[in-house]
């Protein structure tokens, strides 16, 4: 069954609010038994849309849905669901139901392009989480700021009433298919899904201006042929929140053919990729990058990623700090360019943002190979940091290039970093490494084949620096080219 918006009153001028007419398409739609509902070319500019089981939205090409913008616009966006006391996530991942698409427990849904979802009308901000410790909430890049200036970024959930902060949002619900559209500046998370099995995203182009896809709580997904540029925050990123009320890992979720970025917003999306930016808002340099972490309760299983490029952004990141369990991870096939921290970066932190009884997470068995990283920012080496008593197991690096600016000083050199375990994970939490290719502290059984370092100037510091690694093997490793 196809039914088209218009015939239930969408206009597409982009000056009439359109959302009450495509959600009357999708009840018609689900009430029928499932079909799709056309979005037909035009500018449909909308609060709220109600996702429904068996429905698909088809976007015809030159289709565009923009987020209406409460403070200019005749109307709000769905309220934030009341879940009670949201202690150890951030708003945004907390809520669903305010957001430009949401769908809750459904089934068999898709969105399919081409077309734009443009989130004009949407923001970025959002509080913190409200766990009384704060231990580990903000990266120590973040301490200088003023309270003021945080709270710009963290407006309290009463400012939150009728806004909209995510361009797609999922809780729970299963064989959901996002397919062949742009997005363009989608709030804090261009899509959000949360506790979804089965899911499918695939031939999306995303240029956002923070989060773009995050994958929380998740079973059976893959994500590809997917570009994602995100310079103020996480392209790519699979978390294990708190968010359901309970610890529930990401399992079995494949990454792949994708391209991720940190250029200037919407200079993507354009052809233009622009690099004027120089610092993302938690004043470290522009974000990009593919990421399991930071929320970690319930951590990561049968993770693969692989075919994917990173350019002008951060290295990949694997962090569990909230008692999760990260295994079997496997990372093959990466190519990265102009990447502004460590190209790599596995961290078992002790933030433990939980419940009572949270303990101290694991890393176990991780393959990286046929790893290809250029100009990479010199201060900030491929680090692996577990903590005393808890260290990151059974990691292999294979076939590995990495290639950096140079420019280390003797006093670099000299550095001796603090462990850190209750710190928010960011490869600059350190500050400068004493070593300027490969940083290891915390280890057991790390297996390293074929690792080739090299920096373009020179540097004072000693390629390697190990320290509390058991059962370290290296083999067909040249000490350093330079």
């Amino acid at each position: 069954m196809m039914i088209d918006v218009r015939d239930h009153g969408a206009r597409g001028d982009g000056r009439a609010i359109d959302s009450t007419a495509i959600n009357a398409a999708i009840v018609a739609a689900a009430r029928s038994g499932g079909g799709t509902v056309l979005i037909p070319a035009g500018r449909y500019l909308c609060f709220s849309i109600r996702l429904k089981s068996n429905v698909t939205l088809q976007f015809a090409k030159g289709a565009v849905i923009e987020a209406a913008d409460p403070a200019r616009h005749a109307g709000r966006y769905d309220p934030p669901e009341d879940n009670g006391e949201q202690l150890y996530q951030d708003f945004g991942h907390s809520h669903w139901r305010n957001s430009l698409f949401w769908g809750e427990d459904v089934e068999n849904v898709a969105i399919a392009g081409p077309g734009l979802i443009h989130g004009l009308g949407l923001t970025r901000d959002g509080p913190g989480a409200r766990w009384k410790a704060q231990t580990g909430e903000r990266p120590l890049s973040m301490r200088q700021m003023s309270a003021a200036e945080i709270a710009r970024l963290e407006p309290d959930a009463a400012r939150m009433n009728g806004l909209g902060n995510k361009a797609i949002a999922f809780r729970n619900g299963r064989d959901i298919r996002l397919s062949g559209f742009s997005m363009l500046k989608c709030g804090h998370f261009a899509i959000l899904a949360t506790g979804t099995r089965d899911l499918h995203i695939h031939d999306l182009t995303i240029d956002t201006d923070r989060d773009g896809i995050d994958l929380d709580c998740v079973q059976r997904t893959i994500v590809e042929r997917c570009r994602v540029n995100t310079p103020n925050d996480d392209a790519i990123v699979i978390k294990s929140s708190f968010a359901l009320g309970r610890p529930v890992a990401s399992e079995d979720v494949t990454v792949r053919h994708c391209a991720v970025s940190g250029y200037d917003l919407g200079t993507m999306l354009d052809g233009t990729r622009q690099t004027t930016q120089l610092l993302a808002p938690d004043r470290d340099r522009v974000t990009g990058r593919i990421k399991l972490g930071t929320e970690s309760n319930g951590g990561y299983r049968r993770i693969l990623i692989e075919n994917c490029s990173f350019t002008h952004c951060r290295g990949l990141a694997l962090e569990t700090v909230d008692g999760g369990v990260m295994e079997d991870v496997v990372v093959r096939r990466i190519t990265m360019r102009d990447v502004t921290t460590a190209p790599l970066f596995l961290r078992i932190g002790d933030r433990r943002r939980g419940p009572a009884g949270t303990q101290v997470g694991a890393i176990r068995r991780v393959t990286l190979s046929d790893i290809d990283a250029t100009g990479i920012d010199h201060r900030f080496a491929a680090a692996i940091a577990g903590l005393p008593g808890h260290p990151v197991e059974d990691v292999t690096l294979s076939r590995i290039h990495l290639s950096y600016r140079g420019g280390g000083t003797p006093e670099d050199a000299a550095r001796r970093p603090e462990d850190l375990a209750g710190a928010y994970p960011e490869p600059s939490m350190f500050g400068v490494l004493p070593a300027w290719g490969l940083w290891v502290r915390h280890a057991k059984g790390l297996v390293i084949d074929r690792l080739d370092l090299a920096t373009t100037t020179p540097d004072a510091r000693p390629p390697f620096a190990v320290e509390d690694a058991t059962g370290l093997s290296i083999t067909r490793t040249p000490l350093w080219r330079g």
